[in-house]
Formats: C-alpha cells, sequence, structure tokens
C-alpha cells in the first residue's frame, strides 16, 4: 500500500511520523512522509521517502515574527497572517494535495489543515497525533488550552476551539479550494478515525471517546543509539547530571541567563542542550553545552530532567524512568503545560513552572524538589516499567492496518 504522511512543525511534531512511518515500511508498505524541507536528513534516517515543503521550520521558529506567534499572541498572530503565515498555508496545502492524490492512505495531523481536503478524495484517511486534541471529550479540557482556567464543565466545548482553524485561516482556504474546484462545505471529521502514540499508563483513555479512537502507547524507535565518547567521559567522572533541555523552543536569552545562574548555586552537575537556543557560558567544570545527543542513550544516565514539556521529551523521561520539571515556554496555550500537569499527578514530576511566570525563586524551589523527592524516582521507575512492556508503535500499526481492512470490507459491501 502507498501511504503518505502529513505533518508541520518541530523537530517533535515530524520524529514521531518518522518513526511511524519506518515502522510501516518494515511490513512491506511504500511510505513517504511530506514536511519541511529542514527535516530531510531526519526523515531519510528512518529509512523512509522524503517529500519537501519548501517552508523551512526552524528558520521560521527563530525569526522574530514566528516568536512573535509562538507567544500566542492574537496580535502579533494577525499581523502576521498576510505576510508570514498565509504563503505557508498555500505552499504546503498545495504540496500536501498533490501528495494525497497519489497515495492509498493519508494520515495526517491536523495542523497540517489536510482536512479541508481528504473527505473529498477517493483515499483513505487517519488522523494521527501526539497530543488528544482532536476528539471532544468531558475528561479533560482541550490541551492546546490547558493553561486557562476554565471550569470542568466546559472540557467538551473546548474542542469547539479546533473549528478556528477554518475561520482564522480562511482565506487562503478559500483560495486553496477555488484552484482546486473543491466543495467550501467544512469537512465533516467526525468519521475520520484517530490514532494517539501516548501510553495508557500516563493518560487514562476517556469513556466518551467514539470507538474509532485508539491510544497506542508511545511511538520509539527501535534504532539503539551510543553518546559521543567525550559527553560519556563527562558523564562517567562523577554523580549523574541534571539535564536541561527545551528542544527546538525560542527561550529569551536572559531566561538562559537567569537559569544558568540559579543552577551555578547547587553542587550538582547539568547538562544542557542548546537546541535551536543560545547559551553564553563561561568555563565551570559542573556544567556541560552540547549541541544534540539521541535522548535514547542520554536520559537513563540522568539523575532528573528539566525540559519544555513536549510529549517526546517527556515520553522518553517517562521509558528512562526519571522524574521531571517541566518549564513550557509556550503558555497558557499549547499542549506543554498540559503534559506538565499530567506529570506532575501522576508523581513524577514537579509542579509545572511556565516560562513567561519564570522567577528565579520558584525555580530554585522546583529543583530542590526534584533533586530530594524520594517519590518521584520510586513513582518513575514503577510507570517505566509498564511503557517499556509496551511496543506503541508496532501496536499503531497494527490499529492502521485493522482499520484500512474494516474500511475495504465496507466499501466492497
Amino acid at each position: 500500500m502507498k501511504i503518505t504522511l502529513f505533518t508541520l512543525g518541530t523537530r517533535g511534531d515530524v520524529q514521531p511520523f518518522a518513526i511511524l512511518g519506518e515502522a510501516l515500511a518494515r511490513r512491506g508498505h511504500t511510505v513517504t512522509l511530506c514536511t519541511a524541507k529542514n527535516f530531510r536528513t531526519l526523515v531519510e534516517s528512518h529509512h523512509i521517502n522524503f517529500h519537501p515543503v519548501n517552508i523551512d521550520s526552524e528558520f521560521m521558529i527563530n525569526s522574530k515574527q514566528g516568536q512573535q506567534i509562538m507567544k500566542v499572541n492574537l496580535f502579533h498572530l494577525k499581523r502576521n497572517l498576510k505576510k508570514f503565515i498565509y504563503p505557508i498555508i498555500k505552499t504546503s496545502l498545495n504540496e500536501f494535495y498533490k501528495m494525497a492524490q497519489e497515495s492509498d492512505l493519508v494520515i495526517y495531523r491536523t495542523k497540517t489543515l489536510a482536512d479541508v481536503f481528504l473527505t473529498q478524495l477517493d483515499c483513505h484517511a487517519i488522523r494521527a497525533a501526539v497530543v488528544p486534541a482532536m476528539e471532544e471529550t468531558t475528561a479533560f479540557l482541550n490541551p492546546i488550552m490547558s493553561g486557562l482556567k476554565i471550569p470542568a464543565f466546559l472540557n467538551r466545548w473546548s474542542y469547539k476551539f479546533n473549528e478556528l482553524r477554518f475561520m482564522f485561516f480562511k482565506k487562503p482556504i478559500e483560495q486553496f479550494r477555488l484552484q482546486h474546484g473543491l466543495s467550501e462545505d467544512l469537512p465533516e471529521l467526525q468519521g475520520i478515525p484517530g490514532i494517539y502514540g501516548i501510553s495508557k499508563h500516563f493518560l487514562d483513555r476517556p469513556e466518551d471517546w467514539a470507538n474509532n479512537h485508539h491510544l497506542t502507547g508511545f511511538w520509539f524507535s527501535q534504532t539503539k543509539n551510543e553518546l559521543d565518547p567525550e559527553l560519556d567521559q563527562f558523564i562517567s567522572s562523577g554523580k549523574p547530571p541534571l539535564l536541561i533541555t527545551f528542544s527546538s523552543m525560542p527561550v529569551a536569552k536572559e531566561l538562559h541567563d537567569l537559569i544558568i545562574d540559579c543552577i551555578s548555586k547547587f553542587d550538582e552537575r547539568f547538562i544542557i542542550i542548546k537546541g535551536w537556543g543560545e547559551w553564553n557560558l563561561s568555563d565551570s567544570p559542573n556544567i556541560k553545552i552540547i549541541d544534540s545527543a539521541p535522548f535514547d542513550a542520554l536520559f537513563p544516565r540522568m539523575r532528573a530532567i528539566i525540559h519544555h514539556g513536549g510529549l517526546g521529551t517527556t515520553a522518553e523521561c517517562l521509558r528512562a524512568g526519571k522524574p521531571m520539571f517541566i518549564c513550557p515556554p509556550v503558555f497558557p496555550f499549547g499542549d506543554q503545560y498540559f503534559w506538565g500537569d499530567l506529570a506532575h499527578r501522576k508523581g513524577v514530576a514537579v509542579k509545572p513552572l511556565p516560562l513567561p511566570r519564570f522567577t528565579a525563586e520558584k525555580f530554585d524551589k522546583g529543583v530542590r524538589q526534584l533533586l530530594t523527592d524520594e517519590k518521584l524516582y520510586r513513582n518513575s521507575i514503577t510507570i517505566a516499567k509498564k511503557i517499556n512492556a509496551e511496543n506503541g508503535v508496532e501496536k499503531a500499526v497494527e490499529t492502521i492496518e485493522r482499520i484500512i481492512k474494516a474500511n475495504y470490507l465496507r466499501r466492497s459491501a
């Protein structure tokens, strides 16, 4: 079967789809991942085909406009719509549409807006995500609104927020539909099955979800990586370090400086992953800054992890059995606080501290609790045993093949 995957965003939005695509390819399917052009190396390292969308996610996020948009400021978002966002939507939709017409099955993120045409094509479609924001539920608030104080009886209502994307991006969507002669009706999404790369041991499946929505377990790569010898030597030269990583998230230089000032007061060793940020640091024998490292090899060697709250990083902490301190850069919107709060309630993390509310005192308190609360370490080891007994990506493949088989039978009946 010819399968195409669509996704856009940061590395955390792309890597799970590359892992899923690799698992599908191992089952004999022809798999192509269509995403921003700067992820070619990442995608091809998973031994699947790559089709570029002519945008550069890293450049966009690090640009002035991108950093304004990441703060989810509606004023900045509106100001940048025509010049910055509309061209991205136009470019990506046209590439996705072309690839969908050549595919038997499309697996896509809703962020790609592929909903606007997939229901009008003669191909199978499955929505895939690592954030449970697609299906309405009373069990929890829409994760992309998790930082807002909204009463629980409005949980289901909060998922109506998803429909605003069709209104907010109405102009480029209408232009795309007109260009390709598509219906102007809003897509009917309820019948499209969904899979989530999330473990049931971390997130309880809502009882009011439709039967065609599935938690499969986290999508981890089967590739085993090794650490750079210099990094391995640093880790081995003393007690296990604490790790700080904000991945691809933009973090202001002032916060970098404040974080370094705070951690320099601890008699602990730290590793900082630069990601797409810039950290300035004078020589310190207890702090090592690196460009990147494979999480599967690094996390088990750490004492604990301080990070931004992306689900990919959170899942690696859970798999490694390491407690967390989550400091979401994007707040109050975005899913980072949702995972930080969930990890806290599961007893594997201290209370999350959003970077927009960051103070030295609050950060110091969080790090001290991370170092001293033995319950966090015991709970982390317990949940790690359960997660390591799963094989989420293989279950996802089995679920996808079962969905397709059922759809083929339904069509032929």
